[in-house]
């Protein structure tokens, strides 16, 4: 099993390394450590294109060491340069190249959406890859947990989360950890009546999920709900180690990713590392 982490010699890029060598040990797979450097033109005139080319190999084999120092000796990592034009695009066709079971990315980038930077890059993937995109928050490097301790899976109200349901029950039963299904119900969507009866059709989800589990994992679940969805998903007990998995939108095409309103609004309160799983086929 492998593991591809997009690495940018910054925070974010320690951030991803660190969340990719938690899962790694998690579930036991490989990291597969990827710096995309983009093809430029030589603009300089004083800087031939062979020394330019000379100038940054020597650079991007610094950052690549830089990035395998962040690895400890119990998780099994390799690094490589991938020049592209496109790192999504780049990121993407390594996971299909490696089977791989995620990419893995640090969330400091452009925009600040609470503990999360997103850059152009982060959020492209987040609206494209073919398989799930792990995302760190920043401060995921200053963490001493080693493992993931325990797996939140947010249910909608709505079919169509197979993928992410079985995504999530097979983490959880690999790593030996419990499985959390919540479902939010953000009571400024529903008014009166309506927002009774988003409540039912929420703990009939939740419950759904449930019992299309194997009867061996342990899961547990809660219905929150809230003024938001961002005060909901506050009211559930977060601590270092857990992760949140969320689908994608129905706007996804099948088999890819596409970050949805209500996963874009969690992000902007919640420090927790994320996995976003592509939609499922219809």
């Amino acid at each position: 099993m492998k593991l591809v982490v997009g690495y940018l010699a910054t925070p974010g890029g320690a951030d991803a390394v660190a969340l990719g060598v938690r899962l790694a040990r998690t579930i036991g797979a490989e990291l597969e450590v990827r710096l995309v450097v983009e093809a430029d033109d030589v603009t300089t005139p004083r800087v031939t294109a062979e020394k330019f080319h000379d100038i940054v190999a020597d650079q991007t084999e610094v950052w690549l060491d830089e990035a395998l120092k962040l690895v400890p000796e119990d998780v099994t990592a390799r690094a490589e340069v991938v020049v592209a034009e496109s790192v999504t695009e780049a990121l993407s066709a390594e996971a299909v190249r490696l089977d791989a079971l995620a990419i893995v990315v640090g969330g400091s980038g452009g925009g600040l959406i609470g503990r999360y930077w997103l850059g152009s890059d982060v959020d492209h993937l987040l609206h494209f890859a073919p398989v799930p995109v792990a995302v760190a928050p920043r401060g995921t490097r200053h963490s001493d947990v080693a493992r993931v301790r325990t797996v939140t899976c947010a249910i909608g109200s709505r079919p169509g989360a197979k993928l992410l349901l079985d995504t999530a029950a097979r983490l959880s039963a690999a790593a030996g950890v419990p499985l959390r299904l919540v479902s939010l119900v953000a009571l400024d969507a529903h008014h009166g009546p309506d927002a009774e009866v988003a409540r039912e059709k929420a703990g009939a989800a939740i419950e759904s999920a449930k019992a299309s589990l194997p009867s061996d994992l342990e899961v547990t679940t809660e219905v929150v709900e809230g003024a938001s969805v961002e005060e909901a998903v506050e009211k559930l007990t977060w601590r270092d180690g857990d992760l949140l998995m969320l689908g994608s939108s129905r706007l996804a095409p099948p088999r890819r990713l596409f970050i949805g309103s209500t996963a874009a609004r969690i992000l902007r309160v919640l420090d927790v590392p994320i996995v976003v799983t592509p939609r499922g086929e219809d």
